[in-house]
């Protein structure tokens, strides 16, 4: 078995910080390196999510990138997507699979050491932890855990870890450090004057650190290796 290798910077399109439309902030950050991007609207109708989720897979797919879409399985089953992100109170993680199909990527969210040490026990592919961070892109966050938990997290599991909330440049760095093999990155990225240009900065910034040995399980992907279109 190869371990899941995902790219270090894991960019989530949030509807409601977008100064542009979906497909052309993906295509710009694309066009930056950008190779993992997750889509999250929480207002859209279903048919509003279908449409603008199947524009931004199109324009992934010439870069051999992933894409997931945030909570609806169904619309990344749609859409050809490379997996779903499910929450604490969205399908469970056997069921988005149930929906989206063994091949497919399904990642989790947690929030404190019970929920991942509950979640690295399922199918995910990668589980995300955070707030690392304050974060304002919540209305109501979870309580901030820190770059200890992501620490505790890394001597439970091999899957890869993501560290989201609150994330900079200035702090992404230690956060690897840390053990996550990715950072998620919203506002940071979305509300700066150049999203392209401050992703950029972030892969210039990841690339150069170690790999280390938390470097992930089962399925594998890189610019030169394809998998789920």
């Amino acid at each position: 078995m190869t371990r899941l290798v995902l790219p270090r910077l894991y960019v989530i399109l949030d509807a409601s910080l977008l100064k542009q439309s979906e497909k052309k902030c993906a295509e710009k950050l694309l066009a930056a390196g950008v190779r993992l991007l997750q889509y999250r609207d929480k207002r859209a109708s279903a048919r509003e999510l279908l449409e603008k989720s199947r524009g931004i897979s199109d324009a992934v797919r010439p870069h051999g990138a992933l894409f997931l879409v945030n909570d609806r399985p169904d619309v990344a089953h749609l859409v050809g997507a490379s997996g779903v992100h499910v929450g604490q109170h969205d399908l469970s993680v056997e069921q988005a699979r149930a929906v989206i199909g063994a091949e497919k990527l399904v990642g989790v969210s947690t929030h404190n050491l019970e929920q991942f040490t509950a979640a690295a026990s399922t199918s995910a592919d990668y589980i995300a932890v955070g707030p690392v961070f304050e974060t304002r892109t919540k209305a109501n966050p979870d309580p901030v855990v820190g770059a200890e938990l992501v620490r505790r997290a890394r001597a439970l599991t091999d899957k890869p870890i993501v560290a989201i909330g609150g994330v900079t440049l200035e702090r992404a760095a230690e956060i690897i450090a840390a053990g996550a093999d990715s950072v998620a990155v919203i506002s940071d990225i979305l509300l700066a004057p150049d999203p392209a240009e401050r992703a950029a900065k972030y892969i210039a910034l990841l690339e150069r650190m170690p790999q280390g040995n938390h470097a992930p399980q089962s399925k594998s992907t890189n610019d030169s290796d394809v998998w789920l279109s």
